[in-house]
């Protein structure tokens, strides 16, 4: 796992080298409890200002050629293409372009970033088991002009399997359309299960024909002091996980 500050973790992947790429942690910032400290959502009802400063502090601390495109995720699969959709509701933004700063933020779902070898496209991606099941990896992918097989994945920070129980309905959704999904559960209370996400997450970009898939293994819920996690504290912050190019 690569550091370039306290609050960052750089991707560690096979991107060119003018790609930039991580995500970051709750280290620092200027957020009170129970966002402390580096909350960089405006939408979970932490102070405006705390929220401002940690963005301005993010873009100051990476030397970010822009803001981020902050998107409202709505567990969906709609990916907006930077060049010609505003940022809205969305969970995943696409780019040809240098300098534009993809964005997608989370506390247990999985951030998912994506180039082409040459690093003249990228997409960040946001997914729960919602958005996997309406397909959005498809969907980001099918914006780019490169084939699956000349991308690269890197699966950031999320929920691991040991603390991520489900309802049968989920397990449902997800065996509709993956067979592996079986593979991806262990038994949990009557009528649940531990599912793994980032093992579903991976089955279906390798069914798309992504092979190049890099994951950070680090889990949000285990990790209280470097990570957000929904499902463990409920009222919490969000990190951020970035992507541009020079």
């Amino acid at each position: 796992m690569k550091r370039t500050h306290n609050n960052w973790i750089d991707a560690d992947w096979a991107a060119p080298a003018h790609v930039h790429a991580g995500t970051t942690t709750r280290s620092g910032g200027a957020s009170p409890a129970p966002f402390n400290g580096f909350n960089l959502a405006g939408h979970v009802g932490d102070e405006a200002e705390a929220v401002a400063e940690n963005r301005l502090q993010l873009r100051k601390q990476l030397n970010l050629p822009a803001e981020p495109l902050w998107l409202q995720q709505q567990h969906g699969n709609r990916v907006i293409k930077a060049e010609t959709e505003q940022p809205g509701p969305a969970d995943g933004a696409y780019t040809g372009t240098g300098g534009v700063v993809c964005a997608v933020q989370t506390a247990d779902c999985i951030p998912l970033l994506l180039c082409n070898r040459d690093g003249t496209e990228i997409a960040a991606l946001h997914i729960g088991w919602r958005g996997l099941c309406k397909r959005i990896i498809q969907r980001g992918l099918s914006m780019f002009n490169a084939a699956p097989h000349e991308l690269s994945a890197w699966v950031g920070p999320h929920i691991s399997q040991e603390n991520y129980e489900v309802g049968a309905d989920v397990v449902s959704a997800c065996s509709s359309i993956w067979a592996e999904t079986r593979l991806a559960t262990t038994p949990g209370r009557a009528g649940h299960w531990y599912l793994d996400l980032g093992q579903l997450v991976k089955t279906d970009l390798l069914q798309l024909g992504v092979t190049d898939i890099s994951d950070c293994k680090q889990c949000t819920c285990a990790n209280k002091e470097m990570f957000y996690s929904y499902r463990r504290d409920g009222v919490t912050g969000r990190m951020a996980s970035l992507i541009w190019m020079e």
